[in-house]
């Protein structure tokens, strides 16, 4: 705990040096402390704040320092912004300085094959206690305390004058973002924010020439605002740990991967990227499945997968009852179902007599299905969503729900979205939903839902995995014995005032 404890700097330091801060606007070390001083004057940065350069007397009101020997009284943390020649003596100062944690954004490293000088500032900093996150990486964004060490600026101006969004920061959540690369994580911040799909903390450690995804993985099992953590990894340095860490965290929060560099040359291109050694696929799919980190195939299994798992508890088992108000799209997410290893069976015979007296009451068209799939057809209401997602949470046998709510249909309005949220959240069972399409009326479908922490996707197949996701994961927990004590404590979380 000691450790995890210390790794604290990186998120909420009482003091931060920017070294190489400048003011000049176009580079990296003038936005990083923009950030920060932005941050401080909105009441949200807590510490203090130096920058460091010695060629400048002020930056943005702020007394610069020539060094950081030279800056009074504690300093917590540090980021590095300078070239790479510079930094072993930039360590060396920190060391003097008793600084505890390190997060150096400066490339040209063990990824060009400058192998000797970052075994230099590793050494450095060992002997110091000093923390390193990094090279060569984009570093911590955490919106709660105001550190933001992302060198790209949130608002750019065009030629035209214009200022216009250039790197969006997500709003808070509990979705933790780990990655190796700096670009796919800066592209998935602005794609989570796009989809305001909120994040508990970004780090993104680059070379990871100290901290490492798996320590990084502990930390965040301690983190009480993170329910899922997406990982995006292009090689693992010491497998033994990994495993050993990750079959820990994954009995409390849920692990998705996405593993790049799985060809020979996406391997070749990870190599020149940040120095990593791929190692073979066929290791690493089955290290995931020891420690129940749930592999992604791709970008957006990632995302909807951990959307899923962070929004709703694991099911029980397989068996999942589809409901839509269009055919076609139900079958396509049976499909899907079937594909990734999931059941769509029948009803029980209990659950088809409920639906025949719905039917016989005039409650849903006579000519619905309902053995499931079930389709209410194009005469859909608010209230036949309501009444058939209740009667297939109650059977014993269906263990999660896909919900296709299709918004073109004239008698189904919003009062549906609310009323299946309020059936919902009576049971243990997860739901998720979609609507086909992205015009206005879509997107506020989708995220009426993700409001009411019932998550959304654009199309069947999208939907169908995200539940595969919850049952991988539940089946994962029941194996090793803790599925019920999950349930119960995610239940508990989610039903908080």
């Amino acid at each position: 705990m000691a450790e995890v404890k210390r790794l604290d700097a990186f998120f909420d330091p009482c003091s931060v040096a920017i070294i190489g801060a400048t003011k000049k606007i176009d580079k990296a070390g003038h936005v990083i402390f923009r950030n920060f001083a932005a941050n401080k004057s909105r009441g949200i940065f807590k510490g203090e704040i130096y920058p460091v350069n010695p060629n400048e007397e002020s930056i943005l009101g702020f007394r610069c320092y020539p060094s950081i020997s030279e800056i009074p009284g504690e300093v917590e943390a540090i980021v590095v912004v300078v070239p790479a020649k510079i930094v072993p003596l930039i360590m060396e100062e920190a060391a003097a300085k008793k600084v505890k944690t390190a997060i150096i954004i400066t490339s040209g490293f063990r990824e060009v094959g400058n192998v000797a000088l970052e075994e230099q500032i590793v050494a450095t900093a060992k002997k110091a206690g000093t923390r390193i996150l990094g090279p060569n990486c984009l570093g911590v964004y955490y919106s709660k305390t105001g550190v933001d060490t992302l060198f790209l600026p949130e608002t750019k101006v065009l030629t035209t004058g214009d200022e216009v969004i250039a790197t969006p920061r997500p709003m808070s959540g509990n979705i933790a973002i780990v990655t190796q690369s700096g670009a796919f994580g800066v592209a998935a911040l602005d794609y989570l924010a796009g989809r305001q799909i909120g994040i508990s903390k970004f780090v993104s450690f680059g070379n990871k020439c100290d901290v490492t995804e798996s320590e990084m993985m502990h930390y965040l099992l301690f983190d009480k605002e993170t329910r899922a953590i997406l990982l995006y990894v292009e090689d693992i340095k010491h497998g033994r740990e990994f495993l050993r860490v990750a079959g820990k965290v994954t009995l409390k929060k849920p692990i998705v991967a996405l593993k790049a560099g799985r060809s020979a040359a996406g391997a070749r291109a990870a190599a020149s990227h940040t120095g990593a050694i791929a190692g073979a696929d066929k290791i690493y799919s089955a290290a995931f499945e020891q420690s129940g980190v749930i592999r992604a195939r791709d970008m957006e299994e990632f995302f909807d997968a951990g959307k899923a798992l962070a929004m709703q508890p694991p099911a029980l088992r397989r068996n999942i009852g589809v409901l839509t108000d269009a055919g076609g799209p139900g079958i396509m997410a049976v499909d899907e179902c079937e594909s990734n290893g999931l059941s769509v069976e029948r009803f029980s015979d209990e659950t088809l007599q409920k639906f025949q007296k719905l039917k016989d009451e005039g409650m849903l068209p006579k000519f619905a299905a309902t053995g499931n799939p079930v389709d209410l057809t194009g005469s859909v209401t608010d209230d036949m969503y309501e009444v058939a997602a209740d009667i297939m949470f109650q059977d014993p046998a269906i263990d999660g729900i896909i919900l296709l709510g299709l918004h073109h249909l004239p008698a189904l309005r919003e009062k549906y979205i609310d009323s299946v949220g309020l059936v919902a959240s009576r049971y243990s069972k997860p739901i998720v939903m979609c609507d086909i399409g992205e015009t206005e009326m879509a997107l506020y479908t989708r995220f009426r839902f993700d409001k009411l922490g019932i998550p959304s996707y654009p199309s069947p197949e999208d939907a169908a995995r995200a539940m595969a996701a919850l049952v991988n994961y539940g089946a994962y927990l029941r194996k090793n014995g803790c599925l019920d004590e999950y349930i119960s404590e995610f239940l508990k979380k989610r039903n908080k005032p």
